[in-house]
């Protein structure tokens, strides 16, 4: 068993700056999405629908999020994600978990969902 993706509903304003920031930062790409009721996107890691955003108008101003707390994500590339989150401000934590060989950033998108990146390797060098 695998997950085969997460989903995010917000108002459309929140939507756009959500999608903006998972193509802008993390390169998913906007592709097919079937034609749902509700607007919306589906965002592609290759060839992998990995993001479902959903317009969801009545959950503005929701703020009980349950006891969901982040998701993951792995990369081959965490210096670029660790670049292009400097670049766009956005604050981070690098951590490295030196007894499995793993690096971690965590981060907020603009819904302020926490965002886990991963990468096995060696600790990475640089101001982190």
């Amino acid at each position: 068993m695998h997950i085969d993706h997460i989903n995010i509903s917000a108002p459309r304003e929140l939507l756009e700056k959500i999608k903006d920031f998972y193509c802008g930062v993390l390169g998913l790409g906007e592709e097919f999405r079937p034609n749902f009721s509700s607007g919306g996107y589906w965002l592609y890691s290759a060839d992998k629908a990995i993001i479902h955003l959903s317009e969801k108008p009545d959950r503005k101003g929701y703020t009980e999020s349950g006891y969901f707390d982040h998701f993951a994500l792995r990369t081959d590339d965490l210096p670029g994600v660790i670049k292009k989150l400097s670049a766009f401000n956005i604050p981070f934590k690098y951590v490295h978990r030196q007894d499995i060989g793993l690096n971690q950033v965590f981060f907020k998108d603009p819904a302020d969902t926490g965002v886990e990146m991963n990468a096995f390797g060696p600790r990475l060098d640089g101001d982190q």
